[in-house]
């Protein structure tokens, strides 16, 4: 049997701008991206702290060590700069390895800074 559980989280995310031309995904921070372990175009499920809004999208990177957070396409009809959102991935793993698996968390604070972080190789 296979389950799906939490690869990647970013927690706190401060949305920091939005592009309803743009074609579609979430802008995130490369280096925040690696950090969680999140690959480009990776499929996300976002929740936004500030207005319930729940949805999905895929991820792109961002400039390196911008701290930015951008909705683009439809999702920036979906929060504004300011929103916190909640950036999640899961993964398919096999039942057995369940009870060790650990996923890569990070908690942000101001200007999209890492506050903490668990699971996280770096």
């Amino acid at each position: 049997m296979q389950i799906h559980l939490l690869k990647s989280k970013l927690h706190r995310a401060c949305v920091t701008g939005g592009s309803v031309h743009y074609e579609g995904s979430l802008t995130i921070d490369a280096d925040l991206m690696d950090l969680v372990g999140l690959c480009p175009y990776e499929r996300i499920l976002c929740g936004n702290m500030a207005n319930g809004e729940r949805f999905e999208t895929y991820a792109i990177p961002g400039r390196r060590g911008s701290g930015e957070i951008v909705l683009n396409g439809a999702t920036a009809l979906l929060g504004k700069p300011g929103d916190l959102l909640t950036i999640m991935s899961y993964a398919v793993v096999k039942a057995k390895q369940a009870g060790k698996w650990v996923p890569r968390v990070i908690v942000l604070g101001k200007k999209n800074k890492v506050i903490t972080k668990r699971g996280t190789k770096k």
